[in-house]
């Protein structure tokens, strides 16, 4: 692989082999709003986050990924990725222990409807529970619990990490990042934006599970490919693929970024080829499946369409990045905002 030219590198077009249709929901400007202003009453982060979160543009990423839910379900979603990108902008700043603890109040108000230990994160993710429950079937809520406690424990081992300045092989960060990215916890309310509570027996089988992994991983490794000029401007890289694959295969930034395209593409094989092999469970089930089937797919795609319309990874240049794919990285140790993000 070539080297890649100082200052910058060539983004792979991960468009270009991802073979999901993109749609935008409907609801999204009154739904978006609610959400917005019902996050920011809180002012939990100081201004500095605040504007950062607000140009990350959230509910923007709700209306790609939940594109198909009705406007309740689909306000909610955008209430728990707001939640979300606060516990992880408040956690980021934590060692682990600290971030374990605001994660666990995370954890508690969401799975026991009676704690309540009287902080305003407490509040909020109560506030939000209230509405998942109102329409969330019982299989579902369980399984999204299960992701909530998986995440927190993720957030705080990264927040470890982070302490020691420890980077993990490439197996090791594949199993976090699934959970510290918190992309399998937003997986979890796809049955509830479609109205449906897919059986354990289905979630857990080993086709279902391969397609349900290809498509968080593709997201994860997406993610990772895009924030990484961001990240490394700021000093954070320990997380990030891209640093665990120049770190284990010796690889220079060209050469993760290609692989990072490489890999992306043998991901939507397997993913393919699962749904392919799918096996079916009676003419209900399997139609509930194939609706879950096309929520992975609408993640993936609007993911990757939501990654060029926000200012959070790549600010003003955006669209000419998604024209050209060249990201000329930032400077070092310079904390990116939306004025000097040209």
């Amino acid at each position: 692989m070539a080297s890649a030219p100082s200052g910058f590198f060539v983004l792979p077009d991960l468009h270009a082999v991802t073979p999901f249709v993109g749609s935008f929901n409907r609801h999204y400007p009154a739904a978006a709003s609610e959400s917005s202003e019902w996050i920011n009453s809180y002012r939990v982060l100081s201004d500095k986050k605040r504007a950062f979160f607000l140009q990350g543009g959230s509910e923007l990423l709700c209306a790609h990924a939940y594109s198909y839910a009705e406007y309740e379900r689909f306000r909610t979603t955008c209430d728990f990725v707001n939640l979300l990108f606060t516990v992880d902008e408040i956690s980021d700043d934590q060692n682990g222990k600290d971030a374990y603890s605001t994660g666990l109040i995370f954890y508690n108000s969401m799975s026991n409807l009676d704690y309540d230990d009287g902080t305003t994160l407490c509040k909020m993710t109560k506030e939000f529970t209230a509405r998942l429950l109102k329409h969330c079937g019982p299989l579902t809520y369980r399984r999204f619990v299960k992701h909530c406690k998986d995440y927190i424990e993720a957030v705080a081992q990264e927040a470890e990490l982070r302490e020691r300045g420890e980077v993990l092989d490439l197996a090791s960060y594949q199993v976090l990042r699934r959970e510290n990215s918190a992309v399998r916890f937003c997986f979890g309310l796809a049955g509830y934006a479609l109205g449906i509570d897919l059986p354990d027996e289905v979630v857990e089988h080993p086709t279902f599970m391969a397609m349900h992994l290809a498509t968080v991983d593709m997201v994860c490794w997406s993610n990772d490919l895009y924030s990484y000029n961001m990240e490394q401007a700021m000093g954070h890289t320990g997380n990030n693929v891209m640093t665990v694959l120049m770190q284990e295969k010796g690889l220079d930034l060209q050469g993760a970024a290609d692989h990072v395209g490489v890999h992306f593409k043998g991901l939507i094989d397997t993913f393919l080829e699962a749904k392919r092999t799918l096996p079916t469970w009676g003419e209900k089930i399997d139609r509930e499946v194939s609706q879950y089937i096309m929520a992975m797919e609408t993640w993936v795609i609007g993911n990757l369409n939501w990654s060029f319309e926000t200012q959070r990874y790549f600010g003003h240049a955006r669209h000419e990045i998604k024209r050209t794919l060249v990201v000329h990285l930032y400077p070092r140790r310079v904390e990116v905002s939306s004025d000097d993000e040209n």
